[in-house]
């Protein structure tokens, strides 16, 4: 089965032969360290070599000039400083058995000029980018020499770096936005007014990259083919310049991009997520390779190995671009190879990977911990010297990954959870219907700790007799929390938590009042399930933008259902009380800034604050056991058995995690729980 498989069939790009068709695009993980692929990056992508990819693509906009200033960690392509961290990375890749390119660009306005060198960025007209909002200079005639040297340049120093090729970056940045009418106002030789003068910069750089590299070299275009906005390049001539750059003969290949990203409702179109179509842009790749015979890739929520195969299959891409799958499993590959498809991690759509990048942190998977911590937790969790048991108390996120972990590990798991059924909060998110993908992050680990012989227990209470019947050597309690409503002054028990909403235990009012104190998804989400519902809502929070620890591929999705839904939306307000006025109820209110008092009328308020540790059992488990429940945090961090024997003579190691700690996020839940236990 695996030799026919069309995803395993090599395939030769130029001079380069790539063991599949396996492709992990460019995109900037946040993972570089003064603009240099040092360990962090090199070790991402040698995974992926190692998972046996065929393809990795590297600086997800490696910024080729100063004036191009870095917007969310790129790497410095215009410092000589970077080549031997490619050479290194290169070989790494390389003998791991893969092939890895770098993406190129000048950012153009897509960044901001407050930081690098503080220089004025550059765009063919001085239009302003919604997304990065930087009024960028118009570019002078002394400028296209400039920058089309800079990007020759750092071409070079990916070939010198030892890497397979290049790939210009050309959507949202400046070598693109000559193409479209929405950014090229210009009235010279390089205006939009005919395509030879919309092509002319673009030209000029490939030109210039030949002449120093040579004919040999591979370089590729990640190109937006069309913009799908009125204003913006159409479909026909965005088709027409890609024929004109496959006939000039300087790319070797296209990876294609429908959309703008200009802004983050935007963005969501061209990289989508949870709630969206599967592979939307894939039949309009399809199309464009079918009429410009070159090798043609393209990525965009192309989530699942089966329409991966399709897409390589029926001949609508070369290469196919799995790139978030890669953060969540980046061994797909070599699992698809073993015929173990099904034992792929699967990509939710969260978006919380990218999220992360543009709210100023490195990309993180949000059920896969290991990927951007390569060097300090597995991938592939390795047996224990010695075979031990372990309880695990709770089977949402945290218990579900350290019942998998230990079970990979070989321990004898028993893993006991007081509901019918496991996932904790993810089954509270996952029911709103656009999030119902998370539950992919229970069904998985559902199946690995069936396939690894765990003994789960649902519906079971475990009580201190219940745990010490295991005789386990180690207990874990991930027993999570409950909904936090102890900061109101007065009013507690006339609080309805989300929790109570989502899960259906508490109906609806047809008005409600919807307070958020947690800044995150979670009350957004319950605010487009009220909605949903045809409710009439107010949404409060006492913060100064509607949810700001929700990302810009998420807030959209958000957004658009509370504008759909007249939602009435009001900041800088917090809840200290609720009191029952006759049939109805009343909240009041502090405006924090300008300390007056509002009262406002409900039917019901709901609530998020977060959670407060269900941690009764743990309590009662801590005198009994060896560590007394510490957790070394040093010797954690380095690796190291992070267990103090306080009292070796008791029966077992004793550790909370997740939200039986603290209230975080499903992240933070999965690894505590992987770098804890993998440690067992």
């Amino acid at each position: 089965m695996a030799g026919n498989d069309p995803l395993l069939q090599p395939y030769q790009l130029k001079h380069l032969t790539l063991r599949n068709r396996f492709l992990s695009t460019a995109h900037e993980p946040d993972y570089s360290q003064d603009g240099l692929p040092q360990e962090r990056y090199r070790l991402y992508h040698q995974e992926k070599a190692k998972g046996g990819i065929g393809l990795t693509m590297i600086g997800g906009s490696a910024i080729v000039a100063e004036d191009s200033p870095p917007a969310f960690g790129n790497l410095h392509l215009y410092d000589d400083a970077i080549v031997p961290h490619f050479q290194a990375l290169a070989d790494a890749v390389h003998e791991a058995g893969a092939a890895v390119m770098c993406q190129i660009t000048h950012l153009g306005r897509r960044t901001n000029w407050n930081t690098g060198d503080w220089l004025p960025i550059l765009a063919p007209s001085p239009l302003r980018e919604p997304a990065h909002r930087a009024f960028p200079k118009e570019m002078e005639d002394f400028d296209f020499t400039r920058v089309a040297a800079a990007y020759a340049d750092g071409a070079e120093r990916c070939i010198a770096g030892g890497l397979d090729g290049v790939e210009i970056e050309a959507y949202g940045h400046l070598f693109d936005a000559f193409w479209s009418p929405a950014t090229n106002q210009r009235d010279d030789d390089y205006g939009a007014q005919t395509i030879d003068n919309r092509l002319r910069f673009s030209l000029e750089v490939l030109q210039a990259i030949r002449d120093r590299l040579g004919p040999d070299p591979i370089v590729g275009l990640r190109m937006v083919c069309d913009e799908d906005d009125a204003s913006g390049l159409s479909r026909a001539d965005g088709l027409e310049i890609a024929r004109r750059l496959a006939a000039s003969g300087h790319i070797d290949f296209i990876n294609v991009i429908r959309g703008r990203i200009h802004t983050d409702v935007a963005m969501t179109q061209v990289i989508p997520n949870m709630g969206t179509a599967s592979a939307p842009h894939l039949d309009f790749a399809g199309s464009i390779r079918s009429q410009i015979g070159v090798p043609t890739f393209h990525a965009a929520r192309i989530t699942d190995v089966a329409t991966a195969r399709h897409a390589v299959a029926n001949g609508l891409l070369d290469l196919v671009g799995m790139t978030r799958p890669h953060l969540a499993d980046p061994h797909i590959a070599a699992k698809v190879a073993r015929g173990e498809e099904e034992r792929v991690r699967p990509c939710v759509g969260a978006g919380y990977c990218i999220d992360r990048i543009y709210e100023a942190g490195s990309a993180l998977c949000i059920h896969n911990p290991a990927t951007g911590r390569e060097a300090v937790l597995p991938h592939v969790v390795t047996k224990a010297a010695q075979a031990r048991s372990v309880v695990v108390v709770g089977a949402g996120p945290a218990g579900l990954e350290a019942a998998r972990v230990a079970a990979e590990r070989g321990h004898k798991v028993t893993l006991f959870e007081a509901q019918d059924q496991p996932g904790g909060q993810i089954r509270l998110a996952a029911s709103l219907k656009r999030r119902r993908e998370l539950i992919g992050i229970v069904d998985w680990r559902l199946a690995e700790c069936e396939q690894l012989g765990v003994d789960l227990r649902c519906n079971a209470w475990a009580e201190v007799e219940d745990v010490e019947a295991e005789a386990p050597d180690l207990v874990v309690v991930a027993a999570g929390g409950l909904p936090n409503t102890s900061f109101l002054q007065a009013g507690e028990d006339l609080a309805v938590s989300t929790w109570d909403i989502l899960s259906g235990q508490v109906a609806p009012a047809e008005e409600v009042l919807l307070y958020d104190d947690h800044a995150g998804h979670n009350a957004l989400t319950c605010a487009e399930f009220l909605l949903d519902r045809g409710v009439a809502l107010t949404f409060v929070t006492p913060e100064r933008s509607l949810a700001p620890d929700v990302g810009g591929t998420n807030y959209p999705a958000y957004v658009r259902a509370l504008s759909k839904g007249k939602a009435d939306i009001r900041l800088f307000e917090r809840l200290e009380a609720i009191s029952r006025d006759g049939n109805g109820l009343i909240a009041s209110f502090t405006n924090d800034y300008s300390k007056e008092s509002v009262e406002r009328p409900a039917r019901q308020v709901v609530v998020e604050h977060g959670t407060l540790p269900l941690d009764d059992l743990y309590f009662q488990l801590k005198p009994l056991s060896r560590n007394g429940g510490e957790v070394d945090q040093r010797a954690l961090i380095a690796r190291k058995p992070p267990f103090p024997q306080k009292r070796p003579e008791a029966a077992f190691d004793l550790v909370r995690i997740g939200d039986a700690v603290s209230s975080r996020n499903i992240h933070a839940a999965i690894h505590d729980a992987l770098r804890i236990v993998s440690l067992v």
